[in-house]
């Protein structure tokens, strides 16, 4: 499966202090990408579209989950409408809007996308990348 997956990264994992409602909230959202649960461990659960790429856990050393202050999370959406779509999920799951679906200049043009605080207020993101856009403004990507 690992040869399938397109993503630099294996994972990443977040800590919540709420573990079934947390499932729960990223189960509803998720699914808004075409996201599922993929497996699920004694306090830990992973989501994805075929590999577990995004685990929600307690903590394993066993002390409350807390922040990253400049970090956050980015979820990939296959068009605007399913950054509405995940936008408004997270909303009626509970999550905290920062920032409304739409463009962000100052991530250039291809972007589209939102923000949310989740139920342990981590800052989530979906964002669709209009690819060909990116192509057209900076050109194919290259090895160094």
């Amino acid at each position: 499966m690992s040869d399938a997956n397109p993503s630099i990264l294996s994972h990443v994992s977040i800590g919540t202090n709420q573990f079934e409602a947390a499932c729960e909230f990223y189960a509803k959202v998720l699914a808004t990408l075409g996201c599922q649960e993929i497996m699920r461990h004694p306090g830990a659960v992973a989501f994805g579209r075929e590999y577990p790429e995004f685990w929600v856990q307690t903590p394993i050393d066993g002390q409350p989950a807390t922040l990253g202050n400049g970090s956050h999370f980015g979820f990939v959406a296959p068009d605007k409408a399913a950054v509405h779509a995940f936008h408004q999920a997270a909303l009626a799951a509970g999550a905290r809007d920062e920032g409304q679906p739409g463009p962000r200049a100052e991530y250039g043009e291809p972007y589209y996308g939102c923000f949310v605080r989740d139920l342990d207020g981590h800052k989530i993101e979906a964002a669709y990348w209009d690819m060909a856009l990116v192509q057209q403004l900076y050109g194919e990507p290259h090895n160094h």
